[in-house]
Order: structure tokens, then C-alpha cells, then sequence
């Protein structure tokens, strides 16, 4: 069973505390959200300095706004992060409305620009050149053709750049019952596509384990930054905040097929690390 821990965000200088606590326990993976027009670190540098106080903990973005960045050096950023963390990062991609109108980019094409974007990316990875009349962008990842891909989001097309593009698939934010359709949908997608083996389905759940300050923290964190969605209160009073249903969402996100389960911590009290581990291991 692969669980994996989001961090928090409204304390970055907690992050590396956060990291070295988790990359002693039994947790797979540390991920950390992107946001434009917010108030949280900006995930590649950070993930850069939690690989170096980490040593097993895999590093993962939740999920990057891909369209905001320009591609050549995205290519370059991430596959150096990939190579400074020894193979550990795995890219989560995704898109925002807001942040790609701060970033000037049309959102009318933000999906086609990302559908652009792979292609690039996975030929800088593996070392070919670039463009026309430009050469490889270095470094070299560790892991072969480039980090895994994970892409975020309900909509067909994101269903679809699984199968053409990804790695896998982060589900985040609905239950395990309403997950199941994402999960099947991209397996289906995968198929289509010929791929070979199968994707990886990583589920994502909103989480605060301890007393009720920690709680009410997270709660508050959740509707700053659902706020642009105007699904706030629906997601806040969706965190779960007790280790009974932790323990329960994590065995039915198992049981329709998910490969890691993420849980989000939205408060910076670090004492939910060992109160999660004391949960699930």
C-alpha cells in the first residue's frame, strides 16, 4: 500500500521540516500543488530543495500548470530536478484558468498549447534536438525519456492526454464511488492507445488529523484556495478528520484499482505525520 502525504502550503518554511520527518516514515511520496495567482511556493523550487534533505521519498507536483511555463525550460528545470533527486520526481500536470490569464496565455488554447508541450518536453528528454536549428537541452533526466506524467483533471481531453502522453492519472478531490468511472475511463483511454502495461492511478483526498485548531486551520486553508472554484464549502466539508475515515477512503481508493493514495494535509501542524502513520501503518 502506497500512501503519499500533500503539503501543506501557507507556512513554506515548515516544507523541509515536513520532508525530512516523512522521508524516515513509511509514506511514498511528498506532493505539493501549483498555483499562479496564490499565495504558495512555487513547486520546482521547492521540490529542488526537498530533494536535498531527502534521501527515499519520492517528490511529485500537484499537478504543475504546464501552459504558464515556457516549454524549453520547463524541459530543462524538470529534468534537472529529476536528476538531482536520483529518479524520485514525478510530474503531475494540469491547468487553471486564472493563473493562465497572470501568465498571459490565451485560455482558449491552454489545452492545445499543453498538447503541444509534450511532444517537446519528451524530445528533450531523450536528449534529441530540440527544434530545427537547436540542439538537445541538458541535462539529461535520470530516468530514462524524462520523469513520469501524471495528468490531473475531469474532462475527456485530460482523459485522453493520459493515453497519448502520461504515465498515469491523479484523481483528486471526489470520493472513491465517483472515482471508479475516472479510473475505468482511463484505462480505456490506455487501451485505445495501444499502450503497453497499464497506468498508473494515483488518488488524491483532503485530510487534518489532530485537535480541533488543526482542523479548523485546514478547513479555512481549503476555502482560500477553492475560492476561485466556487465549490469552497462543498470542498472543506468534504475533509476528512478522522482516522476512521481515513482508513476507510483509503481501502475503497484501493479497492477500485489505485496505485498510491495521496492525502493532502492542509494545516502546517506537522504532528499529523506520525498521526497519519499511526493510522494507516
Amino acid at each position: 500500500m502506497k500512501i503519499g502525504l500533500g503539503l501543506p502550503i501557507d507556512d513554506p518554511a515548515l516544507l523541509l521540516t515536513w520532508a525530512q520527518r516523512a522521508d524516515v516514515g513509511p509514506f511514498s511520496t511528498l506532493g505539493l500543488l501549483d498555483r499562479l495567482v496564490f499565495d504558495n511556493p512555487e513547486p520546482l523550487i521547492t521540490l529542488a530543495a526537498l530533494a536535498g534533505v531527502t534521501s527515499r521519498i519520492r517528490l511529485q507536483t500537484e499537478v504543475l500548470i504546464a501552459p504558464v511555463h515556457n516549454t524549453a525550460m520547463l524541459a530543462k528545470q524538470t529534468a534537472t530536478l529529476d536528476r538531482l533527486s536520483g529518479g524520485r520526481f514525478t510530474l503531475g500536470i494540469g491547468g487553471r484558468e486564472d493563473d493562465c490569464l497572470a501568465a498571459g496565455i490565451d485560455i482558449r488554447r491552454r489545452g492545445r498549447r499543453l498538447d503541444e508541450q509534450m511532444p517537446l518536453l519528451r524530445r528533450a528528454w531523450r536528449g534529441e534536438p530540440y527544434g530545427e536549428g537547436v540542439g538537445p537541452i541538458g541535462p539529461a533526466p535520470m530516468t530514462p525519456s524524462g520523469p513520469e506524467v501524471l495528468f490531473g483533471g475531469f474532462a475527456p481531453a485530460a482523459i485522453e492526454r493520459v493515453g497519448r502522453f502520461g504515465d498515469g492519472f491523479l484523481g483528486a478531490a471526489l470520493p472513491p464511488q465517483f472515482m471508479a468511472g475516472l479510473f475505468r475511463n482511463v484505462e480505456a483511454v490506455w487501451d485505445k492507445h495501444d499502450r503497453s502495461g497499464r497506468p498508473r492511478l494515483v488518488a488524491q483526498a483532503n485530510v487534518a488529523l489532530g485537535p480541533e485548531s488543526t482542523v479548523e486551520q485546514a478547513r479555512r486553508n481549503i476555502r482560500d484556495y477553492y475560492e476561485f472554484s466556487g465549490r469552497a464549502e462543498h470542498v472543506a466539508d468534504g475533509l476528512l478528520t478522522t482516522p476512521e475515515t481515513i482508513r476507510r477512503a483509503v481501502d475503497d481508493f484501493i479497492g477500485i484499482g489505485a496505485d498510491e493514495v495521496m492525502l493532502y494535509c492542509w494545516s502546517p501542524d506537522i504532528d499529523q505525520i506520525d498521526r497519519i502513520a499511526d493510522t494507516l501503518f
